[in-house]
């Protein structure tokens, strides 16, 4: 499964969220345009999805990777 992530810090809020969101792509949208909604107090949009949907990045796990390139005999 490809996870995606979303995360409020590499974006300007007035709340300062810290919020990381991860999981499948379908997942992270859904918890993050409700959290938008309620947190931040956007309206829900066809904008407001279009955003989220950009918003959204490849998960970087790097212990999953260490994990997965032992697996391999790699020693990295």
């Amino acid at each position: 499964m490809k996870r995606k992530s979303i995360d409020c810090r590499d974006f300007p809020n007035e709340i300062g969220c810290t919020l990381l969101i991860s999981g499948s792509a379908k997942e992270v949208f859904n918890i993050a345009l409700r959290h938008a909604i309620e947190e931040h107090g956007h309206k829900d949009t066809t904008e407001l999805r279009k955003q989220i949907k950009a918003m959204m990045t490849k998960e970087v796990n790097i212990k999953h990777n260490i994990k997965q390139n032992k697996k391999k005999g790699s020693k990295k």
